[in-house]
């Protein structure tokens, strides 16, 4: 809870000296409770039929439950690179994503984490080129990868990728689970072999 507290003092007062800056998306300004508009999602998934689809029952959806917000809290400082480590070295793939204008998960910071990892890729992961993400013919972030590790800067996004950026974000998570997200999608790879 120590690291929590020094961490959120730093923090407030960098936010102290930005103002009402969404820190979520450095572009915007923070309007509402959680600085991005949930509504369409909180209504859809508090549909009776979506509810009953879920099988969630009566519980009511929110998009930040203080109950479990607080329950974390002590997990918010917990070092977990360890376990991470051991999922890297048995070849479980990891993909690390930031929004490159998000401050509150930053990319330069998760950039630099995931090159720092003591792992044994670490050095070729380090070594391997930066490539464009292509998604509909443009560069929409770039990546880095080697082995089972990832790391995707995405372009013209904050906190909320799949809000901001909905198609790379679609795109991403289908080349990842089919472990082709360095490759071109299904569209570029049309119009190459044209």
């Amino acid at each position: 809870m120590a690291s929590y507290f020094v961490c959120n003092s730093i923090f407030n007062g960098i936010m102290k000296l930005a103002g009402d800056t969404n820190f979520y998306d450095l572009r915007k300004k923070c309007e509402g409770s959680l600085c991005y508009d949930f509504s369409n999602m909180e209504t859809f998934l508090n549909k009776k039929s979506v509810r009953d689809a879920l099988g969630v029952g009566n519980i009511d959806f929110v998009s930040c439950s203080p109950t479990v917000y607080q329950a974390m809290l002590v997990d918010w400082m917990r070092n977990i690179e360890a376990g991470i480590l051991n999922l890297l070295e048995d070849g479980i793939k990891l993909l690390v994503y930031a929004g490159e204008y998000d401050l509150i998960c930053n990319w330069l910071g998760n950039s630099r984490w995931v090159h720092a990892m003591q792992w044994s890729g670490q050095k070729d992961f380090v070594a391997s080129p930066e490539v464009p993400f292509i998604v509909d013919g443009s560069a929409a972030g770039v990546l880095k990868t080697h082995g089972p590790l990832s790391f995707l800067k995405v372009h013209d996004a904050g906190h909320m990728v799949p809000m901001d950026q909905p198609k790379a974000a679609l795109e991403m998570l289908k080349r990842w689970t089919k472990s082709t997200l360095s490759e071109a999608g299904d569209s570029e790879k049309l119009v190459a072999e044209m």
